[in-house]
């Protein structure tokens, strides 16, 4: 069996499913149906979200696994995020996230009140 296509090979627009058949019987249903947004992920992209999750987002395990470096992990889950349609969410948790350190640093003392004002603009 094929994997299903999803972007037109014609104008690159989004292809969507009218008519699902029953293998066994026979039966055929059309109407308009909706594909998941993994569908859309490419095979590469699709590999490489199902090993993160297998790794269970652990990203020196993803390393390991695919041989790749640890940017190059950050990139491709960072394509996997866009083309998913959260990058935004994804870009505020980074943020969120940095925010947090800057504050852990300054709560030790290994900065200055003015430097984590710095960080944080």
């Amino acid at each position: 069996m094929k994997k299903i296509i999803s972007r037109c090979p014609v104008c690159n627009h989004e292809l969507k499913v009218t008519r699902l058949q029953c293998s066994e019987c026979q039966t055929v249903i059309e109407n308009d149906f909706a594909l998941s947004k993994f569908d859309y992920l490419s095979d590469e992209e699709l590999f490489f979200t199902e090993t993160f999750i297998k790794c269970r987002g652990n990203i020196k395990e993803v390393e390991k696994e695919l041989g790749i470096s640890y940017p190059t992990v950050r990139s491709k889950l960072d394509g996997v995020i866009k083309k998913l349609g959260y990058e935004k969410e994804a870009r505020q948790d980074e943020e969120s996230l940095k925010r947090e350190e800057v504050l852990k640093l300054l709560e030790r003392g290994e900065i200055t009140a003015e430097e984590a004002i710095a960080r944080l603009k």
